[in-house]
Formats: C-alpha cells, sequence, structure tokens
C-alpha cells in the first residue's frame, strides 16, 4: 500500500472541519483589518529564499525541499511565506500604488525537511500577513493585534506576548561587535552551529535552544544598551500602542528570531498552556525594514508576522476549545419510492441553488435507514416525498429536533425552511424581518406594521 510521505498529513472528517472553521474565522478578520488576499506560487527560484530568508539560516542550510526543473533551474519549495510576498510586491510593482500602504495577507502550505514531531511537519499550514510602505510603531502594534485578537475570537487563553528590539542597521552593527567580544572566550564551549554563527551572525547564537543554560549566553550584552535613539524611540512607541489597546506583553531581550531579514521589532505568541510542550511559538515575526531592497526592490519598509495551523488547533485541544459542527445539513430530503427519487435529486439541488445546505439519499436506504443518516448528518428538517406528496403537489417537512410536521405547498418550500431556519437560528418564533421590523413572516409573505 502506498502511504503519504513522512512529516504530511491527510486533512479530512472533523479535522478538516477544523481547519475550515479557522480558515472562514481567518478571511472574517482580513476583512475587517481591510488586508488584501494574495496567492503565491509554492514553489520559487531558490535564490529567493537563499537572498531573502538568509544563507546563514538553518531553514536555507538545513531544511529546505531544492530541486532542479527541466530546465535545470534550481527551484525550492517555499519554506515560508514572505520571501514570495516580497517578490510579488516587487515584480507587481505593488509599490507604485497611490493607496499606500500595501497591507497583505496570505495562506497554504509551506515545506522543510525537519525531524517531524508534534506539532511540527515536513508539509505545515501557514497564514500571515505583510505590511509594506510605513516605519510606523502603530503598524507593529497593528499586525501584533491581528493574532492576538485571532486567539481571542478562539477563546484561547493561556497565551503570553513576547516584545523586542533588533534596532537598526547602526545599533545591529554595534550589538554585532559587543557580541563578537564576548563569546571569543567561551567559543569551545558553545555547540558546533554557535561555532559557526559566531563568523556568520553572531546575534543567532542568542536564537540557540542548545546553549540556552550556558553562563556566557545569561550573562550575554544586552541589545537594548546597543540601540540608536531612533530606535528606542521606535521600541518606546510601540510599547505605547500596546498598551493603548490593552495588549499584555513580556520584552524578551533574547528574542532575536531565526530569520536574518528582521530588523527593529520582533515578535512571539507562545501558548502557556500546561503540558504543551517546549515547543510553544503560536505566531512570530516582526519588522523587515530592508527586505525589499535586498531583493532588488525599492527601499521600502515592511512588517509582519506568521502562524501555523497546526500549533493553533493543538493549542486549541490542549485548553479544551471544541468547535461547534457547522458542516450540517438543513435539509435532508427522502424519496418514498422510485418514481419520486428524480424529483428528489432536483429538489435537492434546487434548494442548495436557494443557499440551503441539502442532502438526498443516494444508497436506495429504507425509511428508517434515511431517518438515520438525517441525524447523523445533523439535519435540521426532513422532507418527505411520497407518491401521494408529488400528486398533490404538496411536501411534507418534519422538524428534525421538534418532530412537529407540517404540510406545505411545492410552491412555498424556500419560504418556509427560510422562516423555520431563522427560528432556529434566534432560538424563537419572533424575528427581524427584511424591513427591519420585529414581526411573524408566513407563507404567504411578510406581515408587518409601518
Amino acid at each position: 500500500m502506498i502511504q503519504k510521505p513522512k512529516g504530511t498529513y491527510d486533512v479530512y472528517g472533523t479535522y478538516g472541519e477544523k481547519i475550515q472553521y479557522l480558515e472562514k474565522l481567518l478571511n472574517a478578520l482580513m476583512e475587517k483589518y481591510h488586508y488584501e488576499f494574495v496567492r503565491t506560487p509554492i514553489f520559487e527560484a531558490s535564490s529567493l529564499f537563499h537572498r531573502g530568508v538568509g544563507e546563514t539560516t538553518d531553514i536555507v542550510s538545513k531544511e529546505t525541499y531544492d530541486f532542479k526543473d527541466r530546465g535545470d533551474r534550481d527551484m525550492t519549495l517555499r519554506p515560508e511565506g514572505t520571501a514570495g510576498v516580497v517578490r510579488s510586491f516587487i515584480e507587481n510593482k505593488m509599490y507604485t500604488r497611490a493607496s499606500m500602504p500595501v497591507k497583505a495577507w496570505y495562506y497554504g502550505p509551506m515545506f522543510r525537511y525537519e525531524r517531524p514531531q508534534a506539532g511540527r511537519f515536513r508539509e505545515f499550514y501557514q497564514f500571515g500577513v505583510e505590511v509594506f510602505g510605513s516605519t510606523s510603531p502603530m503598524l507593529d502594534a497593528e499586525v501584533i493585534s491581528i493574532p492576538v485578537t485571532l486567539f481571542r475570537l478562539l477563546g484561547l487563553k493561556g497565551v503570553k506576548v513576547k516584545i523586542n528590539s533588533l534596532g537598526d542597521k547602526e545599533s545591529r552593527t554595534a550589538y554585532r561587535e559587543a557580541l563578537l567580544r564576548h563569546f571569543k572566550p567561551y567559543l569551545n564551549e558553545l555547540c558546533h552551529d554557535c561555532q559557526e554563527r559566531y563568523e556568520k551572525n553572531p546575534l543567532r547564537i542568542l536564537d540557540c535552544k542548545v546553549d540556552r543554560e550556558l553562563e556566557c549566553m545569561k550573562n550575554a550584552p544586552k541589545l537594548s544598551d546597543y540601540l540608536s535613539e531612533q530606535s528606542k524611540q521606535h521600541f518606546e512607541a510601540l510599547k505605547q500602542y500596546l498598551d493603548a489597546l490593552n495588549i499584555d506583553y513580556i520584552v524578551d531581550e533574547h528574542l532575536v528570531r531565526g530569520l536574518d531579514y528582521y530588523t527593529e521589532t520582533v515578535f512571539e505568541v507562545e501558548a502557556d498552556i500546561k503540558d504543551f510542550g517546549s515547543n510553544n511559538v503560536l505566531c512570530a515575526g516582526g519588522r523587515y525594514n530592508h527586505l525589499v531592497e535586498n531583493l532588488d526592490g525599492p527601499e521600502t519598509p515592511g512588517v509582519g508576522f506568521a502562524l501555523g495551523y497546526e500549533r493553533i488547533l493543538n493549542a486549541m485541544e490542549a485548553e479544551g476549545i471544541e468547535l461547534e459542527n457547522e458542516n450540517q445539513v438543513d435539509v435532508y430530503i427522502i424519496p418514498m419510492s422510485e418514481e419520486t427519487r428524480t424529483e428528489a435529486f432536483c429538489l435537492t439541488q434546487t434548494l442548495r441553488m436557494n443557499g440551503f445546505v441539502a442532502e438526498t439519499d443516494y444508497l436506495n436506504r429504507t425509511l428508517k435507514g434515511n431517518f438515520k443518516q438525517a441525524d447523523r448528518l445533523g439535519a435540521k428538517f426532513v422532507v418527505l416525498l411520497g407518491e401521494d406528496e408529488q400528486k398533490e403537489h404538496i411536501y411534507t417537512i418534519k422538524n428534525n429536533q421538534t418532530k412537529e410536521e407540517y404540510k406545505i405547498d411545492q410552491d412555498y418550500i424556500v419560504m418556509f425552511l427560510d422562516e423555520k431556519l431563522e427560528e432556529i437560528e434566534v432560538g424563537n418564533s419572533e424575528h427581524t424581518c427584511q424591513h427591519g421590523h420585529e414581526c411573524h413572516c408566513h407563507e404567504g409573505g411578510c406581515q408587518h406594521h409601518e
């Protein structure tokens, strides 16, 4: 039997419903924030990630899926979303828009060849946002507010926001020199990766999970002591905006992030949930004011973040959050005889075209078997279509919860179901009609008082 590749998974059933729920919520949230949707190719030129993400990162040096296409071109399955969106921003000349900043969002599969473990896969799904064209710390705060808002909507309580500033080029140059001086006497104590980072990018030594408990790590110089005045002001303004939005945060001076393109603000949102494990980062991002020009675009500041679906759903499970099953059927149509099967099939399609979630019997079940299927599908109403009903041009409709039964003229079934389903949604028979009045709607129309 052929099996799925290691580090991948199939989406179906209940998990598929959770994914769909999450994506619906993301779509609605991004509409409120007025971000535009972008989609980039799953594979890109390898040079995009080597230049964009950084040669010294673990992602590029150890984890990318690289291949040559039939034109002998070096290609890479995208390991993250930012570089591709930046490439699209440049190639499609979005920087010429009068309506700057450009605020974009995306979701889709990413690929990294790493050791599969809980919440970490070789093919994984990310949602992210990227904002181009402004250095305002207000946008940093807005970007941080998006995952915070999302987690609140999902009911996640055990989350913790961590922020830090990496400073501008001037700040990072001064800090780099300080780190080189500090770690030089301890090189033999550091892991092999950190010894390589010492030469290429000493800032990333602080991101090491292997050496984090070493004394030389704990006593390392603080980046905040090397920030330029402008970077200090930017970071202080960010904190003020977060305070204004009532977003709690922790300043973590060891937070540097694993990607080379970050400047100024970096942040993470962690799951602070019992027994969730050490791999608890739900969301991460920051500002990248030079990435666009590094990829041959005009000088354009940017800020963004990404989060993984899998981590989010794992965190919700850890907190015991259950999502309501929205994949329920409004109407289940039961043909009572072979003669009524075609009409039942056509009615199912008609109801679908009128906005209902409708299903019918495809397996020639018995009447009892059909009622069981309606229950399994969570059908709110059942339509019984027999030969008598067919002759009299009526439908027998049963409320599958209350077991109430109705005889409805065929011409009024859409109106009737609209009314009854709305009653279920509001919890009683009184509701606001299209005219905006409190009323009772009947098969023949809407009765209301001006």
